[in-house]
């Protein structure tokens, strides 16, 4: 029998604030606790194994803290660590608890987006080179052609507040136009890493007339609501008390300064040693 405790949301940094700022958002009532890992970050260039066993130890961490539902709010460790931690770690760590990630919910409402039937993957390289993205897409739409295209530049200028200065420009433009190059039919281009959301200005500056730049973190939002709706078993065991937490394996100054920038509302940061 589980514990009732909060759910839990996972990042290698900051980007996945945004993905809590519209899941508090759209539920209020629940009880958060967010792991930022920022410590180790970034994650997009690491190879599988070390992402995998980032990702691991950092469930481990949220689930010891009481967390029976974890969200990979990071789509590196969702392409990456998700499928073995679910079909290998779980069974052995508690079979009642889950870990969900971002890739599914945007795969499954892409098709509603695209009236070209191209769609754009603008994510970091280790998102890429899984390929996740065409593959859960074709899942769903198998008539819908996927393109992707590695950014290895955003999220350090994310993370050091440049994306809103001219020197960001070189590498939106660059990779939009890398993008549309190698397949001009697209027509909707999705923000797999969830800090391009920070970047969205830029990036709709650059791209041409009717084409869309779709951020993940409404869709994941009620891709969750609707999960706890369909499996009230695991909504009984999140706690409603409306209170977030946040803990990041850096210097909570440091994190809370930051972290800012992606919620517009001030926290204060508590840090975890790593084991």
């Amino acid at each position: 029998m589980l514990k009732p405790g909060p759910i839990g949301v996972f990042d290698s940094g900051y980007g996945g604030l945004t993905v809590l700022s519209h899941i508090q958002s759209l539920m209020p009532e629940y009880d958060y606790c967010y792991l930022g890992d920022n410590l180790r970050a970034p994650y997009g260039p690491r190879s599988f194994d070390i992402v995998y066993e980032f990702t691991k130890e950092a469930v481990n961490i949220l689930f010891d803290m009481g967390c029976n539902l974890v969200i990979l709010a990071c789509n590196t460790a969702s392409a990456k660590a998700l499928r073995s931690i679910q079909q290998k770690d779980l069974p052995n760590i508690d079979p009642e608890k889950r870990v969900l990630g971002v890739i599914r919910p945007t795969a499954e409402v892409i098709g509603s987006f695209t009236k070209s039937r191209h769609v754009g993957i603008l994510g970091t390289v280790g998102t890429i080179q899984s390929e996740s993205y065409p593959i859960e897409i074709t899942k769903f739409f198998p008539d819908i052609t996927v393109t992707g295209e590695a950014c290895p530049m955003w999220v350090p200028l994310v993370e050091n507040r440049e994306y809103e200065n001219e020197g960001a420009d070189y590498f939106v433009k660059k990779n939009l136009n890398n993008i549309l190059a190698k397949d001009p039919a697209i027509d909707t281009i999705i923000l797999a890493c969830t800090h391009y959301p920070l970047l969205l200005n830029k990036i709709k500056a650059f791209l041409p007339e009717g084409i869309s730049a779709i951020p993940q973190g409404e869709y994941i939002a009620h891709s969750l609501q609707d999960y706890l709706k369909r499996h009230p078993e695991m909504e009984s065991v999140c706690t409603k008390g409306g209170i977030t937490r946040y803990f990041t394996t850096e210097s909570p100054e440091k994190f809370s300064e930051a972290a800012t920038i992606f919620l517009n509302k001030e926290i204060e940061g508590e840090r975890i040693i790593l084991k």
